[in-house]
Order: structure tokens, then C-alpha cells, then sequence
């Protein structure tokens, strides 16, 4: 995991230190109001930010920055110890002078010797205007009742924001190759066309939606190079990755995985964003909560981490990697339950495979677990108005006090099946990945595993929509 380092280094360059020598970096600063202070260089990853050294300024708020090694490329931030900040971009060109008064940062901000970050403070003070007048304008659009008045804002608005995208893609093509210009691109966003739909289509509003869904996605990354490590120390790309991930593909992991798919392969030309997309996809899927998300950890664990292609993480990764994987695929959605008999509270051995219900709810829990208590009455309820062979509860008491486990059982009336394994050698815990209580699976007439890790709130909805899409 990406972890924030600070490190605080004084910069105290003897005078005589690079004699006969080119620094690489080299950057003076004229920070007009931090004498005798500091500032701190620091840079983006991702959706974070790190400290990458310490620079202290003279009385008159001089300070010289050099380094025989270059900055790796991107968007850095200049910290005043006040926490006002400014961006700079670190290109190819390292040596450039900075001036400004910490008074009004960004009205007094100027670069000497480096067009792009010239290019790059216009264009940011050119955003902020276009950014407060469309507040204005949109400020006067909500107060406005007259059809005519509402159509001439709409028509600035419109007008305003053909302006800011057409010097965006202005910008982005005079300094073409730039960083500037790769980060401009990216911000570009893709226009979905008007689709040719005959007269007369059938349900054309839902067709018009499905074009427009696969236009977006096809075309989402057009502007942005996927496979340009300088975009990794700038926020755009993890931006990027999150909204496609998130708002642009549907959630169900038969949409997502050719995408994840699509998005490495092209990542992969370059080994560092390689590394920073594959290290994004698999911490993005591991900590969503949408049911089924799992099923694309798997899929890159196995297709990229356990089988080698990603070779720069430890042996005691891989193996508790292996571990997880090993826990989560018999219990994905679509698989079959795996099958367990045990013994029960009525004296009977049971089956799962023995319910023959059109619903088996598979519960997880503990007499003595906080939120069991809170669950179990809750799914007794459910259970109470949907048993009688609709549906169907398959218990198992994770813990090994019988004496306990009766006595709820019989306390609160618990009428369903109530599975016993104190020993666990029906190997449930490993078949159902239960590492925690109270955990809830839902299988169908065919025991097939159809949700999963469902609050009993939800189990009404959920059946019902699964009955729809099913034509039970």
C-alpha cells in the first residue's frame, strides 16, 4: 500500500559543492514574504500527496533548490508553512526561476525560463474567471421565471463553455508532448453524438441510452494516454480510472471485467503506469462494497499477480494472496453452494442440499456476537413471512458452546434449520470465506449462489427483483 513519507532535508549547498558541475535541477525561488522561513516541494500520486523535501528561504525569501538527480515528471506543489499552496510543472526543462508574493499567490505568480508552467498559470487563472462567472450566471439562471431571460443565460453558459474547451484544446496543441498538454487532454471531455435512430424504433429512448452508454465507455480514455508515467504524479489519471470504474462502466462484473482487461493491456506498454494501474484496479475492487466486485479481485489476482506477470511484490504478498483466493472462489456469485451436512438442533443430520425450497438463506452467526443480536430477530421476522416453501433458513453457529446455542434457540424461538459443526468439519468456514458474523448468503432453487453479505433489510427487494429478471 502507497504510504505517506515526509521527509525533511535542509538544503545547505556550500558554494563550492558542484564546481565543474551541471546541477539537473535547478530552480530559484523569490518568495516575496517568507523570509527566513521555508517552503515545502511536494508532489502528487494518485489520489495523495507526499512531502519530497524542505526548502528554506533567506531574510528576503530567496532560496535555491539544486539537485544533480531530476525530478521525476509532474504536478508538484510549492507549501507555504501556512498551508497555501501553488502548482508547478516538472518537465524535461528543471532549470527555471519562480517568483511570487505569498500576500496574493496567484495574481503575483511568475516563471522565468519555463513556458509550460507560463502556459499552465494562464491557463489556471483563466479557468478560475470562467469558473466564477458561471457560478454567477448560473446563480442568475435559478432566479430567473421568464422563458426568454432562462433561454439567453443558457445560451452564455453554452457559449462561455465552448470558449474554455476550445482554449483548453488550444493550449493542449501548441505545447503538444508536454505534460501541460497531456494533462489538458485528459481533461477534455468526449462528446457523444446524436445517433441516426429510424422513426417508429421501438422503446428508441432505451436504444438512444444503450448507444450513448457503449459511445462513452469505447471513447472515455480518447484523450488520455493511459501509458504516460507523468500523468501517475498528477491527480488526473487516478480521476480518470475512479470515474470510469465507477460512474461510467455498469457495476456487474461481466461489464467490468473486459474493461479491466482493456485498461491494463494498454497500461501495460509502460511499466510504470503498469504498475500503478494494476496496483489501482485490484485496491479499487478489494475495498468496493458492491456484491460480485469479487469476482474481479480473482480475476486479477490470478491473471496477473499469482501467475507472475506482476514481478515486483514479495513471496509473503503472493502467499496470503493465494490464501484469499483460495477462500473467495467457491463462494462467488453464480456458483454452486458448495454442499454441507451437519448435524442440528432437532437431532436430524441436514443437508443443505436437502432444502428444496425456491430461496435457502445461508446464515452465519453467534449467540453472543453484538450485531447477531440485532440480525437474527430481523431475519426471524423475514423468515416468518416467507417460510412455508418459499423460503428456506440454513443456520450455522460459528462458535462451540452448545449450552449457549441451545438456550437461544429455544429463548427466541428459532424455527428454521439450526446447523451444529463445533469442530468445523464440514470445512464451511473455508467453502464460505466466514471470518465474521453474522454473514448472510442467498441461494436459489438450484443452489446456486445469488447474493451474498446482504443486509435482511434488503433480502425483500432483492428476491422480488430477482424473481422479475428471472421470470419466476
Amino acid at each position: 500500500m502507497l504510504r505517506i513519507i515526509v521527509s525533511i532535508i535542509s538544503l545547505f549547498i556550500a558554494s563550492g559543492l558542484y564546481a565543474g558541475k551541471k546541477d539537473i535541477c535547478n530552480i530559484s525561488f523569490d518568495l516575496a514574504g517568507n523570509g527566513n522561513s521555508y517552503v515545502s516541494l511536494a508532489y502528487h500520486l494518485g489520489d495523495r500527496q507526499y512531502i519530497k523535501d524542505t526548502i528554506y528561504t533567506d531574510v528576503k525569501g530567496h532560496a535555491l533548490y539544486r539537485k544533480q538527480e531530476a525530478l521525476e515528471k509532474g504536478l508538484y506543489m510549492i507549501i507555504f508553512p501556512d498551508n497555501n499552496l501553488f502548482e508547478m510543472i516538472i518537465s524535461d526543462d528543471q532549470e527555471f526561476s519562480i517568483s511570487c508574493n505569498v500576500e496574493d499567490i496567484i495574481n503575483t505568480l511568475s516563471f522565468t525560463g519555463s513556458g509550460e508552467n507560463s502556459a499552465f498559470i494562464k491557463y489556471r487563472k483563466k479557468w478560475m474567471k470562467f469558473q466564477d462567472e458561471a457560478t454567477e450566471l448560473r446563480k442568475s439562471l435559478n432566479n430567473q421565471t421568464s422563458r426568454d431571460s432562462i433561454d439567453i443565460i443558457k445560451k452564455q453558459l453554452t457559449s462561455m463553455e465552448r470558449e474554455i474547451l476550445g482554449y483548453i484544446e488550444e493550449t493542449a496543441q501548441k505545447y503538444q508532448d508536454s505534460l501541460l498538454s497531456a494533462m489538458l487532454y485528459a481533461m477534455l471531455p468526449i462528446e457523444i453524438p446524436e445517433f441516426d435512430i429510424p422513426l417508429n424504433t421501438a422503446n428508441s429512448d432505451s436504444l438512444r441510452w444503450i448507444m450513448g452508454y457503449h459511445y462513452n465507455k469505447d471513447h472515455f480514455f480518447d484523450n488520455t494516454r493511459l501509458d504516460d508515467p507523468r500523468l501517475i504524479r498528477t491527480p488526473i489519471l487516478h480521476n480518470k480510472l475512479k470515474t470510469f470504474f465507477t460512474n461510467v462502466v455498469i457495476q456487474a462484473p461481466d461489464s467490468l471485467m473486459p474493461e479491466v482487461k482493456k485498461i491494463i493491456s494498454i497500461a501495460e506498454t509502460n511499466h510504470e503506469t503498469f504498475r500503478y494501474v494494476i496496483a489501482f484496479l485490484f485496491n479499487h475492487f478489494r475495498e468496493s462494497q458492491i456484491m460480485g466486485h469479487d469476482a474481479i479481485v480473482v480475476m486479477i489476482a490470478e491473471e496477473y499477480y499469482l501467475s507472475g506477470t506482476v514481478d515486483w511484490v514479495d513471496e509473503k504478498f503472493l502467499d496470503e494472496l493465494k490464501k484469499d483466493v483460495a477462500m473467495i472462489k467457491p463462494n462467488l456469485i453464480g456458483k454452486k453452494a458448495v454442499n454441507i451436512t451437519m448435524d442440528t438442533f432437532s437431532g436430524v443430520r441436514k443437508s443443505l442440499y436437502d432444502i428444496n425450497s425456491e430461496f435457502t438463506i445461508l446464515y452465519f452467526w453467534e449467540p453472543n456476537c453484538g450485531h447477531c443480536k440485532t440480525v437474527t430477530p430481523e431475519l426471524k421476522d423475514f423468515y416468518s413471512r416467507h417460510r412455508n416453501g418459499e423460503i428456506e433458513v440454513f443456520s450455522v453457529c460459528t462458535q462451540d458452546n452448545k449450552k449457549e446455542w441451545e438456550n437461544y434457540i429455544i429463548e427466541n424461538g428459532l424455527e428454521w434449520i439450526n446447523g451444529w459443526d463445533p469442530v468445523r468439519s464440514t470445512g464451511y468456514a473455508y467453502y464460505y470465506n466466514v471470518r465474521a458474523t453474522p454473514l448472510i448468503y442467498v441461494l436459489n432453487k438450484n443452489k446456486e449462489i445469488i447474493a451474498k453479505k446482504l443486509p435482511v433489510s434488503r433480502l425483500e427487494e432483492f428476491i422480488s427483483q430477482y424473481r422479475r429478471m428471472n421470470n419466476y
